[in-house]
């Protein structure tokens, strides 16, 4: 399946759907040449500012995507999880264009890559537009492997020194953080296959192992074995 080539015939369907939408569709999807143009473009239009057009930011975005390793199958694998995991998500171009999750997510990864070139400043500027237009807030030296889902985004914190495996789930509202003023390595480690429900808060350097879930709600702050649940504040395991 070529993924790129999906998402353009869902968005031609779209358009005779709602043709008053063409130009929009037309300039973020059917007029790019791949997904990687098309991505960016869509975020263009979400982050400029006084400070950027969008033609700036395109330019950034696309210079940091095709200088960084794997970025385009991160992208992609985000997608593919989104679609799989999301039974809202019926179409694999619904979150390039309208999932504040994978925008979001999609802008950390121009940061990440930026500020693993030194270019800090403009790092944070990502950042700190990302956590205004799509309510996310994840810090660029945080490191995320494709395919992760960050459902609704909404008041979603990720912190510094954070790591998060492929195949994990993160829903509205969760924190990774650290514990006061602790510094070095100091905020979550979450495995593959991990669901982290809607309001929960892990804090400190632990570890969240392979397949855990951690109820809705919950604060943790120890270590979660693999292939459990835990739920409560502080979280106990069921």
């Amino acid at each position: 399946m070529n993924i790129w080539n999906e998402i353009k015939s869902e968005v031609k369907l779209r358009v005779k759907a709602e043709p008053s939408l063409e130009p929009y569709l037309n300039n973020l999807i059917l007029s790019q040449d791949n997904l990687i143009n098309s991505v960016a473009s869509v975020l263009a239009s979400k982050l400029n500012s006084d400070a950027l057009s969008s033609n700036k930011i395109k330019e950034f975005i696309l210079d940091v995507y095709n200088k960084c390793d794997h970025i385009e199958e991160d992208l992609v694998n985000d997608i593919l999880f989104f679609k799989e995991h999301d039974p809202a998500c019926k179409y694999f171009s619904t979150p390039i264009l309208f999932y504040k999750g994978f925008q979001g997510l999609a802008t950390y990864r121009a940061s990440h890559c930026l500020w693993n070139d030194d270019r800090h400043t403009m790092a944070l500027f990502f950042q700190n537009r990302a956590s205004e237009i799509f309510g996310v807030d994840i810090h660029p030296a945080a490191e995320i492997k494709g395919g992760v889902m960050i459902d609704h985004a909404t008041g979603v914190v990720i912190g510094e020194t954070s790591k998060i495996d492929e195949n994990v789930s993160i829903y509205q509202g969760v924190t990774l953080g650290g514990k006061g003023f602790e510094i070095g390595d100091r905020h979550p480690k979450i495995k593959s296959g991990v669901s982290i429900f809607a309001s929960s808060t892990v804090l400190g350097n632990i570890t969240i192992g392979k397949n855990a879930k951690v109820a809705a709600g919950s604060l943790v702050l120890k270590d979660v074995e693999a292939d459990t649940t835990v739920a409560g504040i502080p979280a106990k395991k069921l």
